[in-house]
């Protein structure tokens, strides 16, 4: 009898914790060897329906659950949770709750183990994950110094080592630079080829669409608004609330209302001359002896700057960034923040002055409520009980989640949860707001508000992000600096710095299509624009 791999009929499921359905009478079936991208806003309900199809509802997260989900013809609930592992492999949002093993190696190995395939077995079947997916090189490593996207690339090995039916992906490029982003798809793309079902949660939809998923599911508020092929996605779906292609969403914004520009107060304070907020000299580093991460930093931040920091995974971003907020200190060389050396500070003194946003959000997260979370860093730099309840209130507001200061952060989405941690540090108005990775996790619109608010925000002198997302550069920074291999690559404006084509492929970086329009129409310009403005040229 044939039977489709995953059947779901009329499903609801509501969190313990919260009042209303994260999911609303979801139906639907997935073929063998579909691609289906599952999209739609931050709290959509997205993830909740991957852990329903997984099997972690009502298993690990609990609450009121009805509906049938049929899995290989077989109802879920008579599956043990080790029967739904080795029918479905599930990368999870936020790697850094997935990897357990503290080698590469062994991390990989894990499911095999407990699989109980014989050694041999096991050890083929790691390297020829890691060889798949092109990092092989990384086999030996400790888990604990990977990048972000090094953990995304071995969480995703861990589950191929297992060879599933179905893969049930969770943002898997949220952490990616642009090209690992197109490798890991192109990989996906040959792995549904040659008959496994696929299953993609991601707000990257642009990126997705190049590899032709088979259809789009796209949720709002729990309920399947659309589920049919790609190719009338765009009849249906907003342009504001997802990232849709720049040629795409000129033509459709062409008659909508002019976009209002955006006056930063942060850029309004640039002054390159003055003393420079914090500065690196000469820095070297590196976490073992054998292998150096920063090559000779240089580098002063002033008053006004809009930095954003872009390259290739592991190629020092953060680590450079822990340099300036005191977590690291370089084996050569020194960085001083207002002029004191941060050998000399600890990073409490710090966090006064640099306000960091990790790029995990449970590297932050730990408070009963979001309004015990966002007082916490406020009180412990003794500002007054009056002053840390408005920066509260305003935070939220800030990141569109007023209505939740009373939710456990840790019940919350992984993009709600980001935007929680930014909130944290924003209630702090520390002078300098240090974001690693904010628009992970986040839908288009989400972050385009919260960006525009952030820079509009009169208690920053300098904001420094660390991204992949190049359309986020470009709209937002007013200068970037291009990483590669632990060395600064290019420092200028955006334009200075992403005109040259050759030297973003050699970082590892991949022209969007608003990179694209911006570089036709910067001759008329003089800047770099959003979509919805070239529409109106």
């Amino acid at each position: 009898m044939a039977f489709y791999p995953i059947e779901i009929e009329h499903l609801t499921f509501r969190y313990r914790s919260r009042e209303e359905n994260a999911l609303d009478d979801v139906s639907l079936q997935v073929e063998k060897g579909q691609i289906v991208l599952i999209a739609g806003p931050s709290g959509c309900g997205k993830t909740t329906l991957a852990r329903c199809i997984n099997g972690l509802i009502p298993r690990s997260y609990k609450g009121e659950l009805s509906g049938e989900l049929r899995m290989m013809g077989q109802p879920i609930e008579k599956l043990t949770l080790a029967k739904i592992s080795q029918m479905i492999g599930t990368v999870l949002q936020d790697p850094e709750r997935q990897i357990l093993g503290s080698k590469v190696r062994n991390e990989v190995a894990f499911g095999l183990e407990n699989l109980g395939f014989a050694r041999s077995e096991i050890e083929k079947g790691v390297m020829d994950a890691l060889t798949r997916l092109n990092i092989p090189q990384l086999a030996d490593r400790e888990t604990f110094n990977l990048s972000g996207g090094e953990k995304q690339k071995i969480a995703l090995a861990g589950v191929l080592a297992m060879k599933p039916s179905i893969l049930l992906l969770d943002e898997p490029l949220a952490s990616l630079d642009p090209a690992s982003a197109q490798e890991t798809l192109q990989i996906i793309r040959s792995l549904a080829d040659e008959g496994l079902t696929v299953l993609m949660v991601e707000h990257r939809v642009e990126d997705v669409l190049k590899i032709k998923p088979d259809r789009i599911l796209y949720l709002e508020k729990g309920k399947i608004v659309y589920d049919g092929p790609i190719e009338h996605i765009t009849d249906v779906v907003d342009y504001r609330e997802v990232k849709l292609p720049a040629q795409i969403v000129m033509k459709k914004a062409k008659s909508a209302p002019k976009l209002a520009e955006i006056k930063s107060l942060v850029e309004s304070k640039r002054n390159p001359s003055a003393e420079p907020l914090v500065e690196f000299r000469n820095v070297d580093f590196g976490y073992d002896k054998e292998r150096t991460v920063l090559h000779g930093i240089n580098l002063s931040i002033h008053k006004g700057d809009i930095i954003a920091l872009l390259g290739a995974n592991a190629a020092g971003k953060t680590t450079m960034v822990k340099h300036a907020i005191g977590l690291l200190k370089p084996v050569a060389g020194s960085v001083l923040v207002q002029g004191k050396d941060t050998k000399n500070l600890s990073v409490a003194e710090i966090a006064s002055t640099l306000g960091y946003v990790f790029q995990s959000p449970s590297h932050m997260l730990f408070a009963p409520t979001v309004r015990e979370e966002l007082s916490f860093g406020p009180k412990n730099l003794k500002h007054d009980t009056e002053d840390i309840e408005k920066a509260v209130v305003e935070s939220l507001e800030i990141v569109n989640l007023s209505e939740m200061i009373d939710t456990p952060p840790l019940a919350m989405s992984f993009g709600q949860q980001k935007r929680i941690s930014i909130a944290a540090i924003l209630a702090m108005h520390s002078k300098i707001l240090v974001m690693d990775e904010p628009t992970a996790g986040q839908d288009y619109k989400n972050y385009i508000d919260f960006m525009n608010s952030i820079v509009q925000l009169p208690s920053f002198d300098a904001i420094l992000f660390i991204t992949h997302d190049i359309d986020l550069a470009q709209i937002f920074a007013n200068r970037v600096l291009l990483f590669n291999n632990g060395q600064i690559m290019a420092d200028g404006s955006p334009y200075e710095v992403m005109k040259d084509a050759q030297r973003l492929t050699d970082c590892r970086l991949v022209a969007s299509s608003l990179l694209q329009e911006n570089l036709k129409f910067y001759p008329q310009t003089g800047k770099f624009l959003r979509a919805e403005q070239l529409a109106h040229l």
